[in-house]
């Protein structure tokens, strides 16, 4: 069941003497209207060879836009991109980073330059890729005359139909370039040896996508994962089905979702967790916003483990629910369902969207949701604004289970941010 946020909008009152602006002290309060919402996005980096030293891993990201093919969107050539997706190795706009998000991370991985965190074995999988200018010389290879790319005033709608037609159907590739592009990854490959298992976790699809192609080889690979989790099984025969049907007009629709920002949740802890392998578990959460789905790692043997993960997904339009399911992880059988929840962002968007030119710098309380026997929450839930930061603090119940509790951090991030 959807639990709904309660007393909790900004009408800014001069009276409040307690600093909070809206909530329950403030008689004014009222609910937000239900507000148009975004899509996932994250960001990678990519270009040439550039060794690991003082820089660290952000400074050698902005050492690879410095680049100038890397300066312009690969796909629509809008200037000062800061978005990545990691497993193509490209550097594009807000605006298409929602496209790609909407190809599935078995295609796209999407991370953020300035609000992901980054490790030099990433920087290192994007050097490999060769940055805007390989990808392009690989995936527009066989451009035809009259197909053209979009620019940075494009509508989402050919977006979405160039990029699909880009990366996902690969309709302009030169196969011929595959394995030279594999030998060029190869030589400039650094041999860190520590970073092996973590480029093996981040760079296997975008290996996969150079030998095999990116297409079918992806979805397959995709959907043999899908027994891990129940509910993804609906979205992942409906995202195959519509990739094989290229004509078909749901398989452009995903792509043509507005954005009105991103939402930053952080999985901190679960708490007397249900027992699915005789004593205890081995507890995972997906966290799911309208199409977009994301997953943290496994806790081994634990009740009560302690994620403390960060995840980032865009906000669609209309904005649905967050949702959030556990799931205790089996090697040989169907996962097993420990529990779920939904949570109304609908006012921490709102809020995010009021306080976004604010100059407010002290720390004050814009709202409350309060526990009561009609939701799911184990104690009132506040939205702050801390450093010019809308934040939110949930504990809540998770329900359709035994027992359990879970709690989680959001902080919503405007696009003009």
């Amino acid at each position: 069941m959807t639990t709904k946020h309660e007393n909790i909008i900004s009408t800014k009152q001069e009276n409040a003497d307690d600093g909070c602006l809206i909530g329950e002290c403030c008689p004014l309060a009222i609910p937000y209207p239900h507000n148009p919402a975004v899509v996932p996005v994250r960001s990678q980096k990519k270009d040439q060879t550039l060794p690991t030293g003082p820089l660290g891993p952000l400074g050698r990201l902005e050492d690879l836009l410095g680049q100038p093919s890397n300066a312009i969107c690969a796909d629509c050539g809008s200037p000062d991109p800061k978005w990545v997706s990691l497993s193509l190795g490209v550097f594009i706009c807000i605006k298409c980073s929602g496209v790609h998000r909407s190809l599935g991370v078995h295609i796209s991985k999407v991370l953020s330059v300035k609000l992901d965190e980054w490790s030099d074995e990433q920087v290192d999988s994007l050097i490999d890729l060769g940055g805007n200018a390989a990808a392009n010389l690989k995936y527009e290879a066989l451009l035809p005359d009259n197909v053209r790319k979009p620019k940075p005033d494009s509508s989402i709608e050919e977006r979405a139909d160039f990029i699909r037609k880009k990366y996902e159907q690969q309709q302009f590739l030169d196969s011929s370039l595959q394995t030279a592009l594999v030998v060029r990854s190869t030589r400039h490959s650094h041999s860190h040896s520590g970073s092996l298992h973590d480029k093996k976790h981040y760079d296997k699809q975008a290996t996969t996508s150079r030998i095999h192609g990116l297409g079918q080889a992806f979805r397959n690979s995709w959907r043999r994962k899908e027994p891990e989790y129940r509910p993804s099984r609906k979205i992942a025969s409906t995202n195959s089905s519509n990739s094989s049907s290229s004509n078909c007009s749901n398989n452009t629709s995903p792509g043509m979702v507005e954005f009105v920002g991103l939402i930053k949740v952080n999985i901190v802890r679960g708490t007397n967790l249900a027992v699915r392998d005789v004593m205890t578990s081995d507890p995972y959460v997906i966290l799911s916003l309208g199409q977009q789905s994301m997953k943290t790692r496994v806790i081994k043997s634990s009740l009560n483990p302690v994620w403390n993960e960060r995840l980032m997904l865009s906000i669609p339009d209309p904005v649905p629910p967050l949702k959030l399911q556990v799931y205790d992880k089996d090697t040989f059988t169907t996962d097993d369902h420990m529990g779920e929840a939904e949570i109304d962002i609908q006012p921490l968007v709102s809020a995010a969207k009021a306080y976004e030119n604010s100059n407010i710098t002290e720390s004050m309380q814009l709202g409350k949701w309060i526990a009561t026997k009609d939701n799911t929450l184990v104690k009132d839930s506040v939205i702050n604004l801390v450093d010019g930061k809308v934040k939110q603090e949930i504990v809540l119940k998770l329900q359709n289970v035994e027992r359990g509790v879970l709690q989680i951090e959001l902080e919503c991030v405007p696009l003009s941010q």
